[in-house]
């Protein structure tokens, strides 16, 4: 498989699976245009691809804080039930133009409250979005599945309310939690009554964790806290040396504890100096489950199909290591064991056996 010359069009046709994924972060530039003008709010440009630029622009700070700030105009649409309607909907859809056919989509419900609406039928709305995009791929041949990670803000006091909601609609599309916002300062465990509420209901949460914080934090989330994955966890290379494991290090290798990286977003806030020695592929390359994702696709300019060509073009990666981030994230999806089996079984892995049979070799 690795004689297989990997080049766009090739990368494009691949299935793809993304655990980590904003939906704020994810919307159209026009979407953003037409609701923001809907809503009498000020952008910085009323011209779609002026408006793109501007998002990456400002993303490219290397500060995590600036670069969360860059939501201000995306959360301004998607207060109503109108906007978040459709920005659910066009999220599953260009999921599915990628190539994506396993998705888990991941808000804070509690910022979406500012129209009106309360946290619940935040939820209800987003998810009624999803599934009308879920049934609009499926007939237009693109099927993709999507499921909802609920998101507690760090660093205010609502995060018990969201994990109350990922409960509640367990059954309703929503597959786990997280807890998102600034990370240093607000660390995991200042939240444990919320993951021991889960843990004891039995939902399956992810925490954003060793990005601007180190490896305590990702101590915290795995060892304090129990989480399942771990959200970004770069800066776990602090505890590798020259290829030897620290003890964290070897506990999230060895109990194949999945890594939501995100190379060009990691870059953008500072936490990775460039995609070729991004510590995805020497963390891949020792064993880990690492596992590749857009973070937020507006404001870091990306889809899937470009963090894998990147990954292809300047760190040397092959259809085989593609493969092995694509199967390592639906085998750490917060789906039931029989259900990721059969969609490595009868979508991902004859998806890139095609690709095999019919891309031309190096």
């Amino acid at each position: 498989m690795t004689a297989t010359r990997v080049d766009n069009d090739l990368i494009r046709s691949l299935p793809k699976a993304v655990l980590h994924d904003h939906l704020d972060g994810g919307l159209r530039p026009a979407t953003v245009v037409e609701l923001a003008a809907a809503a009498g709010h000020t952008l910085p440009t009323t011209d779609p691809d002026e408006l793109a630029a501007w998002y990456v622009e400002a993303a490219n700070s290397g500060d995590l804080v600036r670069y969360i700030a860059t939501f201000e105009h995306t959360l301004a649409v998607m207060q109503t039930r109108e906007g978040l309607l459709r920005t659910a909907e066009e999220y599953v859809l260009d999921l599915a133009a990628d190539g994506v056919v396993y998705g888990e989509v991941r808000y804070a419900p509690e910022l979406n409250t500012r129209g009106g609406l309360t946290m619940s039928e935040v939820v209800e709305t987003v998810q009624e979005g999803l599934a009308a995009g879920m049934a609009k791929a499926a007939a237009a041949g693109t099927p993709v599945r999507v499921g909802t990670l609920l998101c507690g803000m760090r660093m205010f006091d609502r995060v018990r309310e969201a994990a109350d909601l990922a409960v509640a609609f367990r059954d309703a599309g929503v597959v786990g939690f997280d807890i998102a916002g600034a990370e240093d300062g607000f660390p995991p465990a200042d939240h444990l009554a919320a993951f021991e509420h889960l843990r004891r209901e039995n939902v399956p949460f992810t925490i954003h964790a060793g990005e601007a914080h180190g490896l305590p934090s990702i101590h915290q989330a795995l060892q304090v806290c129990g989480a399942q994955r771990v959200g970004h966890g770069v800066r776990l290379t602090e505890d590798i040396v020259d290829g030897k494991l620290g003890r964290l290090a070897g506990w999230v290798r060895d109990r194949r504890i999945a890594l939501e990286m995100c190379p060009t977003s990691n870059l953008q806030t500072g936490a990775a100096t460039s995609i070729a020695g991004h510590p995805i592929t020497a963390m891949k390359d020792l064993g880990f489950r690492v596992t590749l994702n857009t973070d937020n696709r507006l404001v870091s300019g990306t889809t899937m199909t470009r963090e894998m060509s990147l990954l292809a073009e300047q760190a040397g990666w092959t259809l085989d290591d593609l493969r092995t981030v694509t199967v390592n994230a639906v085998k750490s999806a917060f789906l039931p064991f029989d259900e990721r089996n059969a969609l490595l079984r009868d979508v991902v892995l004859p998806g890139y056996d095609a690709a095999l049979r019919t891309s031309p070799r190096a």
